[in-house]
């Protein structure tokens, strides 16, 4: 039975979600820009590492709308690198202490680096963040060769550390036999989320993919 439902049909209480993926280039940024428009949320990207004159919080605000609120980044690195990395170029070593969730009112989307274990230090990852600030997740699956291993041994890791797994994000077009086996191993309290395939991203389109979410 599909487990798809209307994002909408939830309790209307504020909700806060870490968009996280099963590797880098799955289309997080995206995603998220997808569901901060969805939900007229406000967006919080904790490490930003490289591409400082267009980040991914300037193009949460050039895809869903100038008046997006973006919060402050806690690291802002200028290598378009592994945030442990980058941090090191610059002399600069990741606290996790000093992530702080942005207070707001509103709904929040809060979007990682790469997937899970993406190092932010010699010891912590993106999965220590995610624990730390104690939000569910939302895991984005894109279809490529080796997509049902990246994504089972994501979920297993989630549920290992006791984090929610909110949404699994199917973002694009997939196989039925591999998106059949990747649903097979959800949980019942995660909510299905299609993404379509967008061929130009635009703020139109990004509206259009927000407003298709309620379908069931």
């Amino acid at each position: 039975m599909d487990k798809t439902t209307s994002l909408k049909n939830e309790n209307s209480g504020q909700k806060t979600i870490f968009i996280t993926g099963i590797g880098t280039e799955v289309g997080k940024t995206v995603c998220s820009a997808i569901l901060t428009k969805y939900f007229n949320a406000e967006y919080w990207k904790p490490v930003q590492s490289g591409d400082l004159d267009f980040s991914d919080s300037m193009k949460i605000q050039s895809w869903a709308g100038k008046n997006t609120v973006c919060h402050a980044e806690t690291y802002r690195l200028k290598l378009a690198a592994s945030p442990h990395h980058s941090a090191k170029e610059e002399g600069i070593t990741i606290n996790l202490n000093n992530f702080t969730l942005p207070e707001t009112s509103a709904h929040l989307i809060v979007e990682g680096a790469g997937g899970l274990m993406v190092p932010l230090n010699d010891e912590d990852f993106i999965i220590d963040l995610i624990q730390k600030l104690n939000i569910p997740a939302a895991l984005v699956v894109k279809n490529y060769l080796g997509c049902i291993n990246h994504t089972l041994l994501s979920i297993k890791a989630l549920e290992q550390r006791k984090i929610s797994l909110k949404y699994i994000i199917l973002n694009g077009n997939f196989p039925t036999d591999t998106e059949r086996i990747i649903l097979k191993n959800i949980q019942p309290q995660t909510t299905i989320v299609r993404i379509p395939h967008l061929e130009k991203i635009t703020t139109e389109n990004i509206e259009t993919a927000s407003k298709q979410l309620a379908i069931l």
